[in-house]
């Protein structure tokens, strides 16, 4: 069976009014022919009942074929039901047929399962195609008896009743129907969600650890260091014990980073700033862990800048490439962020070795590292693609004239915004 969108279920429900609706309408028939004696023009009716059979058994075959329906292929059957319900009333009294009342299924059914244009266009034909059954039909005889009047009336109101009957039973069976589908369509969505809520807090997890270790990197190696130069027997010495405590408490709240903020919301993570500000405080964080790296940073944008949200996740993204390129060339990174009310660009270059094609075709697609062997983990560039494009922005790697690489953050600043 083909894949089942919205329209091919409501199409498959379709098909079962329709096998209702013609099934009545036999009846009918036969009802007036053997029972009323009412000399219907049977030829035609059976023609149009035989065509009407085909395009049921070809709909149900249609279910069955590899691909999706659409919405205009289902409003097209609706309007071939229309199409055959106006032939068959021309043919059994036109606009006197208590049966016109079907006309509200096809618009109902319409104005449930498809787009408003539809809707519209269902509208205009029901009520074109009821307009023109007031002035061309083939009228029905009237019954001989000696109160034809009356009794004609009394068949006319109950054909009326049945006709309304059999309506609002397949109208109410079809909106039950598409309630349930409408609810289990919302079910489904808030497990997407929720299951998209725990990826994300996956990705802001590994961001803020591919951050957190490009920091820890900077104390530890100082402690190794202090630890290094202390003689075996050596007493350990103030200044010594005062700079491992301090390496130590910076380790411990770059750990605590990771508990308070990774999962958190927008709002909780972070907190409002000037992108300017923004910026100049994150490359001061960054200064403080990289005293020895020399950096060029150069800003242009329209001032007062945009408030945003300083969140973590960004903020770790951003650490983690700024980390990369001092790794590539400790004395010379340049920054360059230009900023409109929109977007915001940053540039990080470096004067590395540069970036290979094989390089630059893995970047953002799995995590992979250039250092040697037990100086990366491969994860810093693979997140940053990640946690940019859940923001709605992309990463652009490409090397730089004179040697060395560079990497383009291009972020929409509309998740981040915050309205003056």
């Amino acid at each position: 069976m083909s894949v089942l969108s919205s329209a091919g279920i409501n199409l498959k429900r379709l098909i079962g009014l329709r096998a209702i609706v013609l099934a009545g309408l036999v009846l009918a028939v036969w009802i007036a022919r053997a029972r009323l004696h009412l000399p219907l023009p049977l030829e035609p009716l059976a023609m149009l009942l035989t065509v009407v059979l085909a395009v049921h058994f070809a709909s149900w075959v249609r279910l069955y074929v590899d691909s999706p329906v659409t919405d205009p292929e289902l409003f097209a059957h609706l309007v071939l039901d229309v199409v055959a319900l106006t032939v068959f009333l021309y043919y059994t009294g036109g606009s006197t047929n208590p049966f016109t009342v079907l006309f509200l299924l096809p618009l109902t059914l319409t104005a449930a399962a498809l787009p408003g244009r539809y809707t519209a266009a269902m509208l205009a034909l029901t009520v074109g195609t009821y307009s023109l059954l007031l002035a061309w039909y083939l009228p029905l005889p009237a019954m001989h008896t000696a109160h034809a009047d009356v009794d004609d009336f009394g068949l006319h109101v109950l054909g009326m009743w049945l006709g309304f009957l059999v309506s609002a039973t397949l109208i109410a069976f079809f909106a039950v129907n598409m309630a349930n589908t409408l609810r289990e369509r919302d079910r489904l969505r808030a497990e997407m969600r929720e299951r998209e809520l725990k990826h994300e807090r996956v990705v802001a997890l590994g961001a803020l650890a591919a951050g957190a270790a490009h920091e820890l990197g900077t104390p530890l190696s100082t402690m190794a260091v202090v630890v290094n130069d202390i003689a075996p027997d050596a007493p350990v010495g103030r200044e010594r014990l005062q700079t491992l405590r301090a390496q130590i408490e910076r380790c411990r709240q770059i750990l605590s980073t990771l508990s308070a903020a990774a999962g958190h919301t927008r709002a909780e993570s972070g907190r409002r700033l000037g992108l300017d500000a923004y910026l100049e405080e994150l490359l001061a964080r960054w200064r403080a862990m990289r005293p020895t790296a020399g950096i060029n940073y150069q800003a242009d944008g329209t001032r007062p800048a945009p408030q945003i949200v300083a969140e973590q996740t960004l903020s770790q993204t951003v650490l983690s490439i700024l980390n990369n390129a001092a790794d590539a060339s400790p004395d010379e990174v340049a920054v360059h962020a230009r900023w409109s009310d929109a977007e915001l660009v940053l540039e990080v270059c470096d004067r590395g070795p540069g970036l290979s094609a094989a390089a630059r075709g893995r970047a953002g697609k799995e995590p992979f590292t250039t250092k040697a062997e037990g100086e990366g983990l491969g994860l810093g560039l693979f997140l940053a693609h990640t946690t940019i494009e859940r923001l709605g922005g992309r990463v652009v790697l490409y090397n730089r004239e004179g040697g060395g690489a560079c990497c383009r953050l291009s972020l929409p600043l509309a998740p981040l915004r915050i309205a003056a």
